[in-house]
């Protein structure tokens, strides 16, 4: 017999050799109806893969991210069933789950695929789902795998096969559709009952231009139909949020092809946002006791040997420069130059914390077919800082930091949010991570301690830790239910030795600093871009780049317009007039669609009486206010940084 514990703690004894589904239906028929796969021992496996030895059991179902994410993955091969059945001479790169839904990379070979066949493709789907087939899982040797990929010609498994070995190997079969795969998957195609193709892209095999582009179909599938048409409606609304229309349509941002890919321009109301929520960070790090630093944009490979960042990191860093005979880099992260900015000075325990802040440019490799509007860019602006502390420092300054975070989402109406603890991994030491196993320990209890104590939601992730350190990353929603990754705080406990860094303790010995890396508002592009879909592009009063605008009524209000025009520049509110020759509906129409926050309407009974009538973006007429007033009352909100 074996011992199986559950989430709740509870222990169970099955005979070995018991699967996940087993246990599911010895607690209940309607679990086992409702169960995806599950997590044995930390490892997502199949319903049907057979437990021998005593473990942990999680049963994972749609509410469980997991549970979502095989139901995705396995959607994906039902619609490379459908793609086969349509295209029969198609082949398959690869077929991941994506946060909402999946993607298949397909070569299609000399057939061309248009949003038309989606539903051709949808149907095929349908069909196939219905018949509630298995998925079915085979293992297989390695000569075996290659060859049944080299009869059928297909060179896109026989590369994924050069990466695994013997015992790595599994296929999976549903239907009529066999595929290199390591799993897991539902247990069948019936438990998908709703489905809808999204889109269909060109994809660059592997991420890379100098290949064979391939064709790229979007999907994503719920296990009832309601889900779907929620999920829907959300996307209709996601596209009306969209980034990139919204920063063309309020002059934000644009790309040029001259200036290269990933290498966003920011338009003059772009740099408004920019400059404002700069001043938002220097105020808050300001307070908190940060001093600025200014650092180059580029520094000697030296340096980036000496961090680890070029073994570790030199896929998404640009080639080097070379000049008399040295090579230079364009500098993919800060802290690096901030090393150097500790080091120039000695130190003691009395400089410590020392906390340097700076809005530092970087510069990363990412693939072409990876970059997407300001959510993945090649030039990014960085919110960046670094804290020197000792370790008896360290749980007081890790808390300021997440409670800056808390912070700023008050400002921005951040709701919903949560820390992922991201750990290493114990077997990748010394490949993906710095072979240093008591480190790694302590550092890790050390950020999971401070969680705690601070009482903030969070969860915990394998092997997606910093090469040199755990971090959390930070997970926001939009107003609208969309996830991202916002922001970073990391512990290096690395590069204090790598530097030779040190301070002076207070028994006259010498000490290395731990060094926190941080960044609560992430990069200007990522979090202008978030910021455009959360607010629909409808900045506060505080953030907008256009705060005000006079609408008068015709041109014999145009000397009074220009009077209010000037109080509230007096005031420091950003103001324009709109002196066209139209009607005043236009006016209101054209600036609604603008977004700005406040209009002010003047005709002839605001001039006689020193009055401005009052329309909020939004809301429509609020009626008339005196001109002071109305600069008291928009002065306090945009002082206040409030969100509405």
């Amino acid at each position: 017999m074996i011992k199986i514990t559950l989430p709740d703690g509870s222990v169970r004894e099955y005979a070995a050799g018991s699967t996940a589904m087993d246990v599911a239906r010895s607690i209940s028929e309607g679990l086992a109806r409702k169960v995806l796969a599950a997590n044995v021992n930390g490892e997502v496996v199949d319903l049907n893969s057979a437990i021998d030895k005593d473990s942990s059991l999680k049963l994972l179902t749609w509410d469980d991210n997991e549970g979502k994410n095989t139901f995705w993955h396995s959607s994906a091969h039902l619609m490379a069933e459908a793609v086969q059945d349509v295209f029969p001479h198609a082949k398959f790169w690869v077929g991941p789950a994506l946060d909402k839904g999946f993607y298949y990379d397909i070569d299609l070979g000399d057939a061309k695929m248009s949003e038309d066949d989606l539903a051709v493709l949808e149907k095929k789907m349908n069909e196939f789902a219905k018949q509630n087939n298995p998925f079915l899982r085979k293992a297989m040797p390695k000569a075996e795998a290659i060859q049944y990929f080299t009869d059928k010609g297909d060179e896109y498994k026989l590369d994924l096969l050069n990466n695994l070995k013997d015992g790595e190997i599994s296929f999976y079969t549903q239907g009529s559709f066999t595929d290199l795969c390591r799993g897991p998957h539902i247990p069948a195609t019936g438990f998908i009952k709703a489905i809808k193709l999204t889109s269909v892209a060109g994809a660059y095999w592997k991420g890379d231009e100098k290949n064979k582009q391939l064709t790229r179909i979007y999907g994503v599938t719920f296990p009832s139909q309601k889900e779907l048409d929620e999920y829907l409606l959300m996307l209709e609304e996601a596209k009306k949020r969209d980034h990139r229309k919204l920063g063309k349509e309020l002059g934000i941002f644009t790309m040029d092809d001259m200036v290269g890919q990933g290498l966003p321009l920011w338009l003059p109301n772009g740099g408004i946002v920019i400059e404002e929520l700069e001043k938002l960070a220097k105020e808050t790090e300001a307070a908190a006791g940060y001093k600025r630093v200014v650092t180059p944009h580029i520094a000697k490979e030296a340096m980036y040997l000496t961090s680890g960042h070029l073994p570790y990191y030199a896929d998404s860093m640009f080639p080097p420069m070379e000049l008399d005979g040295t090579k230079y880099y364009l500098r993919a992260m800060n802290c690096p130059h901030h090393h150097k900015v500790f080091d120039a000075e000695p130190k003691s325990y009395k400089d410590l914390p020392f906390r340097i802040a700076e809005y530092g440019t970087c510069y990363r490799y990412e693939q072409s077919g990876e970059l997407f509007g300001l959510m993945r860019v090649r030039c990014l602006h960085m919110n960046d800082a670094h804290i020197y502390c000792s370790k008896e420092q360290f749980a007081d300054e890790f808390r300021s930091v997440n409670e800056m975070y808390l912070k700023y989402f008050k400002i921005f109406g951040v709701d919903k949010y949560v820390m992922r603890l991201s750990l290493h991994d114990p077997a990748k030491r010394g490949q993906k991570y710095i072979n240093e196993p008591e480190l790694w320990e302590q550092t890790e209890a050390m950020v999971r301690q401070v969680l705690i104590d601070s009482n903030i939601p969070f969860i915990e992730v394998q092997d997606e830790a910093a090469f040199y350190g755990p971090k959390i990353d930070v997970q926001i929603w939009s107003a609208i239910g969309r996830e991202f990754t916002l922001a970073t705080n990391q512990v290096d406990f690395n590069s204090g030795n790598k530097f030779k860094l040190s301070y002076t303790t207070q028994a006259n010995t010498s000490d290395v600093p731990l060094i926190i890396h941080r960044a609560p508002l992430g990069t200007h592009e990522r979090f202008i871009g978030f910021l455009l879909e959360h607010y629909a592009g409808k900045f506060p009063a505080w953030l907008a780049p256009l705060q005000v605008k006079i609408l008068p009524i015709s041109d014999k209000f145009m000397d009074y317009a220009t009077s209010v025009m000037n109080d509230l520049k007096k005031a420091g509110v950003r103001v324009e007039i709109d002196d066209r020759n139209e009607k005043i509906g236009k006016k209101i129409r054209d600036t609604e669609m603008m977004k700005v926050p406040y209009m002010l309407v003047v005709g002839e009974k605001e001039m006689n009486e020193g009055m401005i009538s009052i329309r909020r973006q939004g809301k429509g007429d609020l009626g008339a206010k005196p001109v002071p007033e109305f600069i008291a009352d928009v002065t306090a909100e945009i002082a206040e940084r409030r969100g509405d």
